[in-house]
Formats: structure tokens, C-alpha cells, sequence
């Protein structure tokens, strides 16, 4: 957290802002994030222009003609506009510029956020070069699933959360796509079949549209560009659900865990 789906919304949102605009400094506070923030970033990127904002994965991807500059929120962080002009606080620890007086900010509470620079081709770094496909691309779909799948005897929910098998899906989505497709978490990836598989490729794309449309989900520190909260935790099946009745078959949802995550899903909707 924040998984695809919220940073899509923040892209979506930053976009028509800092597209096409001039980039006037970047003020570092703190470099200790999970990786160092470069030395002299404000000398490589200041008077640059934003040729484009895109996102792979988790990554945003911000061109600047001579590079790239890539952002990534970690567990607790969030990107927004400063439009009142806001002293930072204690965990603002990265403030992008532009000249036209907009301020992008970085909030990291646990500092486990990324500020890389890349110059040259931003998808050759070693962050991105191996991803897996984007879920919401033609590329990703029941038979990609079903290919990448036949000798992984680890868990489906596992699986899912691999950026080498899909790009960005996160810990709530895996568990919500799964509840949609009736599938058990637990399931051997191997043992999907092919129909199944196109079955969970859809609800896979379909619950992060919903998320996006939505402007992603809220629970602790996310939120939009815009400073407000996203709203699809309001539409969650079965994450952060436990103990709860399930809203198809009022079953009772289980919670285990899975790679040190949490899981949660229906046992009487989700039995294979």
C-alpha cells in the first residue's frame, strides 16, 4: 500500500499538471529513503522540461528529456500538489518544483519510498527492466496467466503479487480479484486451468478499474494529488474483512497469512 490503483490515480491526476511544464529545482529534505535520494539531483533535472508522466507497476515515471526521474511511495508514502504553500512537515522529504509555482511534495513516514534518477531509457533500470506485463495492457490476459503459471507450485495469491508475472497488483487487489473469481488463495498456481485462468485474468482488470475509478483506496496514509481520500475500501469483499460475514454466501471471512501478508478470502465462495 499504495498498490497500482492509487498510484494510477495520482498519476492521472499529476499529469495535466507537469506535463509540458519547467522543472525549477527539487528540494531535498531527507536522502534516507530505501534507497539514497542521488546527490545532486536539483543539478541534473532543474531547468528541464516534463515531456511525460507514465507509470509502470508501482513506479511513476517522470520523462524529462534527459532523464527520468523515478518515484515510488513504499508502504506509507503519498504525492500531492502543495497549493497553499505549506511549510513541509517532519516526513516531507522531497519537494518537486516547477515554474510555474506548482509543488509536487513527498510525504514517507517509514521512508521506504524511492527518488532514483535514470538517464538514458527509464525501463532499462534494475527496478523495471524484468516487470511482467501491465494487468490493464493487451499483454496481460488468461493465456499470458496460464503460460507463466504451469510450473509455479506456489500459491495463486503468491503468484499474483509477483512483478515478475504481473506488474503492480498488490496485496488488497490479489485478494479481492481472487474473491471475484471464486478462487482459493491457496490454490497451486499450476493447477489453474486455462479457462480458469482467463477467469481470473478478468477480475484482475476489472477490480483495478473499479479501484481507479474510484480514485484508488484509503486506509491509512494514501491519499489523491488533490489531498482527498480514495474511496474504493468502501466497495472491499474480503480484505480487512475478517471475522465479517461474506456479502454473497454470509459464510464467515477468514483471514491467514501468506509471504508474511495478510490474506483474506471466503471459504464456502472461494473452496478451490
Amino acid at each position: 500500500m499504495p498498490e497500482l490503483p492509487e498510484v494510477e490515480t495520482t498519476r492521472r491526476g499529476l499529469e495535466p499538471l507537469l506535463v509540458g511544464q519547467r522543472i525549477r529545482t527539487v528540494i531535498v529534505r531527507n536522502r534516507r529513503l530505501r534507497q539514497p535520494v542521488p546527490r545532486g539531483l536539483a543539478r541534473l533535472i532543474a531547468g528541464a522540461t516534463v515531456r511525460s508522466l507514465a507509470r509502470r507497476g508501482k513506479y511513476l515515471l517522470v520523462d524529462c528529456g534527459v532523464g527520468t526521474l523515478i518515484l515510488h511511495l513504499g508502504m506509507s508514502g503519498r504525492l500531492w500538489v502543495v497549493t497553499d504553500g505549506a511549510a513541509p512537515a517532519p516526513h516531507d522529504h522531497f519537494d518537486l518544483v516547477l515554474d510555474n509555482g506548482v509543488v509536487v511534495r513527498l510525504r514517507d513516514p517509514r521512508r521506504f519510498g524511492l527518488v532514483l534518477w535514470q538517464p538514458g531509457n527509464s525501463l532499462a533500470h534494475a527496478l523495471l527492466a524484468n516487470m511482467g506485463p501491465e494487468p490493464l495492457s493487451a499483454a496481460f490476459d488468461g493465456a499470458w496467466l496460464h503460460r507463466a503459471t504451469r510450473r509455479r507450485g506456489a500459491a495463486i495469491k503468491q503468484i499474483l503479487m509477483d512483478g515478475h508475472v504481473v506488474a503492480g497488483v498488490g496485496n488488497i487487489y490479489a485478494n479481492e480479484a481472487l474473491f471475484r473469481a471464486g478462487i482459493s488463495p491457496r490454490t497451486a498456481a499450476r493447477r489453474l486451468s486455462r479457462e480458469r485462468c482467463h477467469i481470473l485474468a478478468a477480475q484482475i482488470r476489472e477490480t483495478l478499474e473499479l479501484a481507479i475509478d474510484a480514485g484508488g483506496s484509503s486506509l491509512r496514509d494514501y491519499v489523491r494529488s488533490d489531498g482527498m481520500a480514495g474511496n474504493f475500501q468502501s466497495q472491499f469483499m474480503v480484505y480487512d474483512r475478517a471475522g465479517e460475514p461474506c456479502q454473497r454466501c454470509g459464510a464467515t471471512i477468514k483471514e491467514i497469512r501468506q509471504g508474511q501478508r495478510s490474506t483474506f478470502y471466503c471459504p464456502r465462495c472461494q473452496r478451490r
